[in-house]
Parts: structure tokens; C-alpha cells; sequence
């Protein structure tokens, strides 16, 4: 894992510049008639073609758009019709904002497919004892609190705890309707968006116990 310190310094110098590109793709990208469908945070090797690829790391990661996903989605309001992300919300500071972003850049009608570290069954997982279902990354962690923690905050990484109440919550609140939590690699309600070239993206070792809270929404369109 990359260190805080070098992550942060990265932010430091690029911040601006990200910014400042975030905000021209905002403002001056071009409509396209084809439906827009944008992943958020690819990391280095999960592109999506035919996808607006957006990410803050342009070093090692292959990206459409350059922009950090903490200050905001650079695409103008009510342009994207479907938007996926797994395992990238837990890394955001303000997941009330960035809800919020969805909300106003999704057209009516517009879903969503956002996954992350699965808050309810990590408890339900440490009531019950059962160790083996954490693992011992990124630290290497033999007690079951130990490996609890490791789950939730992963050194750091992960700045809050995902569950499905929490993120309707956040849902409601944006102006978005009912969230479906569905399985991870197989189930999916939108599946002209949702493909196999995305559900290909996704692991899960125990689809009966799940590690990731993968959630499906959408816009409400206008009445």
C-alpha cells in the first residue's frame, strides 16, 4: 500500500491542477448521444471501455478523466445515465456530498452501482466469532478484533463503515430512491448498464456471507 505521507504530497502538488481539469470537463465536456456511463476509480487495471473512466491517479492507472472524486464529479448537472464504483466510496471523506454529486449529475431515470466493505455482516462476523472470515491484510493480525480492524479501517484507508440503512440514508437525503442491495459478480436490476463486463470486476469468496455491500439505486425521473 502506498503510504498517507506520499499520498498525501501527491495531492499537495496535483490538487490544483486536478481541480482545474475536473472543472473544465465540468463545464465544456461535449454531449454525446450514446449514454454515459462512468466508473469511478478504475485503479490500474479495471478500465471499463466504452466508459468515462475518472480517477485521481494518472501515473500507473489507465483513465479517461483526471479529477479527484473528493471535490466533486466533474460532469454537468442531469448528464450520466449510469454510474458504478466498487470499493472506492469507503476511501471518501464526505459520502453525504458525494451522494449528493450523484444526485445532481444522474438524469432522471439515471442508476447507480456503488460496493464496499460490508459493515453489517463484518459485525454479525465478529458476534459470532468467526475469525476465518476476516482476512490479515494489510496487517498481519491473529485476534479477531485485530482483524476487525483491519476490515473497517484498513490502516487508514477506509474513512467511514458502509451498511445498507446508512446508505439509503444518504440516499434519501440526495434526492435518490430506494436502494436494492444485490449479490456481488451476479445480480444486477439494470443489466443494459450493469454487464458482465462489469459484475467481471467484482470477487467475493463467500456470496453466502459477503464481504462487499454492493447497493443499486436510481434517479427518480420527473413527474
Amino acid at each position: 500500500m502506498i503510504s498517507r505521507r506520499l499520498k498525501a504530497t501527491f495531492y499537495s502538488l496535483c490538487g490544483p491542477v486536478m481541480t482545474l481539469n475536473a472543472w473544465r470537463h465540468r463545464n465544456f465536456a461535449s454531449c454525446r448521444a450514446a449514454p454515459v456511463r462512468v466508473h469511478l476509480g478504475p485503479g490500474q487495471k479495471n478500465y471499463l471501455p466504452g466508459w468515462v473512466n475518472v480517477d485521481a491517479n494518472f501515473l500507473t492507472a489507465k483513465i479517461d478523466v483526471w479529477a479527484n472524486l473528493a471535490d466533486g464529479l466533474p460532469f454537468p448537472d442531469a448528464s450520466v445515465d449510469a454510474f458504478y464504483s466498487h470499493h472506492v466510496i469507503e476511501h471518501l471523506p464526505d459520502l453525504a456530498s458525494h451522494f449528493h454529486e450523484l444526485s445532481r449529475c444522474l438524469k432522471p431515470g439515471g442508476v447507480f452501482r456503488v460496493g464496499g466493505p460490508h459493515g453489517d455482516m463484518a459485525m454479525r462476523k465478529y458476534v459470532e466469532g468467526a475469525s476465518a472470515w476476516f482476512s490479515d491484510f494489510p496487517d498481519k493480525r491473529e485476534s479477531l478484533g485485530g482483524r476487525l480492524e483491519n476490515y473497517i479501517f484498513c490502516r487508514g484507508e477506509h474513512l467511514t463503515i458502509l451498511t445498507p440503512s446508512f446508505l439509503q440514508e444518504l440516499a434519501t437525503h440526495a434526492g435518490l430512491g430506494q436502494l436494492t442491495a444485490v449479490q456481488p459478480k451476479t445480480e444486477t436490476l439494470h443489466p443494459a448498464h450493469f454487464g458482465p463486463e462489469v459484475l467481471g470486476l467484482e470477487w467475493e469468496t463467500t456470496p453466502e456471507a459477503p464481504h462487499t455491500l454492493l447497493v443499486e439505486g436510481f434517479k427518480p425521473a420527473r413527474t
